[in-house]
């Protein structure tokens, strides 16, 4: 990876790091807007830290797992804080996300159940039809 400079290895380029996560530059700029991340600047150069970049992992994982940037702002929020509070937030957060998508899992078997049974009619018309 190429670091803003190579004898200070916590420092990364804004590039590096959206190439490192296969992101958009754009996509950590929306980040840093939203005060997930708060690089510090040289001139116009934004200079993120190793702090940055872990702070991006969480985000994006985060994300991947289907939590909004509110619920990762939160924990964010945290992140300096008293570690069982941190704890005890992501807790209560993964229960609610494990329960939703649970509902969302028997909503989409109740709908593939139903559409076999409406596949299963209109076929046995269309046999009876010829």
């Amino acid at each position: 990876m190429n670091r803003i400079d190579a004898d200070n290895k916590d420092l990364y380029a804004i590039a590096d790091l959206a190439k490192e996560f296969g992101i958009s530059t754009r996509a950590i700029r929306f980040y840093e807007s939203k005060g997930l991340i708060a690089p510090e600047r040289v001139g116009a150069t934004r200079v993120f830290r190793r702090r940055d970049r872990a702070r991006l992992i969480l985000i994006l994982r985060g994300k991947r797992l289907g939590f909004s940037l509110r619920d990762i702002s939160d924990y964010l929020s945290l992140y300096d804080a008293d570690r069982n509070q941190q704890v005890n937030l992501l807790a209560e957060k993964v229960d609610e996300r494990i329960a939703l998508l649970e509902r969302q899992r028997d909503d989409l078997e109740t709908t593939i159940s139903e559409l076999r049974e409406i596949k299963n009619l209109a076929d046995q018309r269309v046999q009876k039809a010829s």
